[in-house]
């Protein structure tokens, strides 16, 4: 676990430990610590994580406003229960924001921005891929989705799809159902679009890269959860 924050009254710290708090119940959601449906009790936070409740309270708020938590009256705030129309929304929303991340990014490349930490994370991916490290995996790939909006260079959709990459790491926790080597394939295809600053084919390679990914997500996670 992360060294705790210490507790200093200053506005800043006080915004790190809401931060601090935020990353690690997050993190325990996404990998399954905190189960769908299980309460999230202040007391219990605090203590685990050494701040007192009040950067838990806040927390709490920005998870359940990033589509993670639910509060209802009598239980408080519980992890919410995924269903598959989530799932869907997720890909429709993906489709829609990341594309266009690709055919930007692929624009700035072409215009001589810095492609180095894309190539970086796609090596990263394979290797992952080639040693069966299977958690790695949907890390890596999701850090090199993120990296792909980065490259986009709009600040506004930088920050808009951070929720979007935490549900991405837990759906695809939960349902990994196509080879990881199909899409270490497809990464390579697109990633090699960007870097060689070609827009159009960066955004057609994310779309068919998205799209193709849903059904298996959806079969695999279709026993589990409700529609």
């Amino acid at each position: 676990m992360a060294e705790a924050i210490p507790e200093t009254g200053n506005v800043r710290d006080d915004e790190a430990r809401a931060e601090y708090v935020y990353q690690l119940v997050l993190e325990g959601i996404v990998s399954g610590s905190f189960a769908q449906g299980s309460r999230l009790r202040e007391r219990e936070l605090s203590e685990m994580y050494s701040v007192s409740r009040i950067p838990v309270r806040e927390a709490i708020q920005r998870l359940e406003q990033d589509g993670f938590v639910a509060t209802f009256p009598r239980r408080g705030a519980v992890v919410r229960q995924l269903t598959l129309t989530d799932v869907n929304e997720l890909f429709d929303v993906r489709l829609c924001l990341e594309t266009f991340a690709a055919r930007m990014a692929a624009t700035r490349v072409a215009q001589g921005n810095d492609g180095g930490r894309l190539e970086e994370l796609l090596e990263a991916s394979k290797a992952a891929i080639d040693e069966g490290r299977t958690d790695d995996v949907v890390l890596i790939s999701a850090e090199l989705h993120a990296e792909i909006v980065r490259l986009s260079g709009n600040r506004l959709l930088i920050e808009s799809v951070k929720p979007l990459f935490g549900r991405m790491r837990w759906i695809f926790g939960l349902a990994h159902n196509r080879s990881n080597e199909l899409q270490r394939d497809e990464h390579t295809e697109l990633c090699n679009a960007i870097l060689a600053g070609r827009p159009e084919l960066a955004y057609s390679l994310a779309y068919s890269h998205i799209e193709l990914g849903r059904q298996p997500v959806l079969t695999g996670l279709a026993e589990t959860l409700e529609p």
